[in-house]
């Protein structure tokens, strides 16, 4: 695989460049997913692509949304291409049956994820909160994301994300 400038290998030959949750999740998927360390402070999505030749269309974020409704919060993933603006309270709210929605605290996505801020990727989150998958995501043959840690990032086809347990795809970016 060839994504920039970045050295791939695959995902089960370093556990040491992911989250423990993350690591846990790829077990089964290791010769679908690939891992490449990376400068931590060079993390966040421009640096990132800036610095290792990764086009933005094929990089997706990975962000937590809180979704409150009658005094309960549920809690999901999202993932839309570094191209697009995820939708958070028109089609995400909806989707989720949600009065109010928003991104999550980082206080609250770092501790629930078990994941570092920056990072946080949809392998290896809680098995009750969903993965909502954008169709463009879905459809790119490749797509780097958080590896659960700042210090690498993960590659893999978009497909795989939406054979993730809990995932669904839906049009979620405007």
């Amino acid at each position: 695989m060839r994504l920039g400038t970045l050295d791939w290998v695959s995902a089960g030959e370093r556990r040491d460049l992911l989250a423990d949750p993350v690591a846990r999740a790829v077990e089964t998927m290791t010769d679908e997913v690939a891992v490449a360390p990376i400068d931590p402070a060079l993390a966040d999505t421009a640096a990132f692509c800036e610095r290792y030749g990764v086009a933005l269309h094929e990089s997706a974020n990975c962000v937590i949304v809180a979704a409150k409704r009658g005094g309960e919060t549920r809690y999901a993933a999202v993932m839309v291409l570094a191209t697009m603006r995820a939708d958070v309270n028109g089609i995400i709210r909806r989707h989720l049956d949600a009065r109010k929605a928003s991104f999550a605290t980082q206080q609250d996505a770092v501790e629930l994820s078990g994941m570092e801020f920056g990072g946080i990727t949809p392998l290896g989150l809680p098995d009750d909160w969903p993965v909502l998958v954008d169709t463009e995501v879905a459809r790119q043959p490749h797509v780097v994301i958080g590896s659960g840690i700042r210090g690498s990032k993960l590659a893999l086809a978009g497909e795989a994300l939406t054979r993730l347990k809990t995932a669904e795809v839906v049009t979620l970016a405007q």
